[in-house]
């Protein structure tokens, strides 16, 4: 576990960009709540957030969890229960907000993600540094093509994007979120 560390992540599934740049809500995916929750379980984290308005998606999610948390699953792979036992599945951001408050936490430092850059980007050393002095963070994460301008430039800061060395840009949500964890958490730096 990371000790002190205080790390929440939020998977956004709305507001978010379609490959237009429409705003819309994007649907709940079997592989992202799995391949989050074992990264949010290796690297420590807290909680593990799945945020969309919609009630039908909502009750997807919640019935993919419960099969790993009660069902077969748990029978079938304990270790993936335990990843599973992380999520929490809620409407909205200010749900996330209020059970990070709830939990005995203050406000956390709203961090979003993005493959684009933004004016108020923070490196990953800068975030290290506000992450060692033990303030309580909270990663948000769009899905689709990512969360809406007004999204990223409403959190605290926008986290510099990962970048390959290419001109291409577009990691799966899964990638970022480990690759992201690993920069932070990860112990063979």
């Amino acid at each position: 576990m990371t000790g002190k560390k205080k790390v929440y992540l939020a998977l956004i599934h709305y507001p978010v960009y379609n490959k237009t740049g429409q705003v819309i809500t994007s649907a709940v995916t079997n592989l992202d709540l799995h391949d989050i929750a074992r990264a949010a379980r290796t690297y420590g984290v807290r909680c593990f957030y799945v945020v969309t308005p919609l009630e039908d998606q909502r009750e997807l999610a919640k019935r993919i969890v419960s099969h790993w948390i009660h069902g077969g699953g748990a029978r079938y792979n304990p270790d993936r229960r335990t990843a599973l036992q992380l999520v929490r599945i809620v409407s909205s951001m200010e749900e996330v907000l209020e059970d990070i408050s709830e939990n005995g936490q203050d406000r956390p430092i709203t961090v979003s993600t993005d493959a684009r850059p933004h004016t108020n980007n923070i490196t990953f050393a800068g975030l290290s540094k506000i992450l060692v002095s033990g303030q309580c963070l909270l990663l948000m994460f769009g899905t689709a093509w990512g969360l809406t301008k007004q999204s990223v430039e409403a959190a605290d800061y926008a986290l510099a994007p990962i970048t390959g060395g290419t001109d291409y840009n577009h990691l799966s949500v899964r990638s970022a979120v480990s690759i992201i964890l690993d920069r932070l958490l990860g112990t063979g730096h």
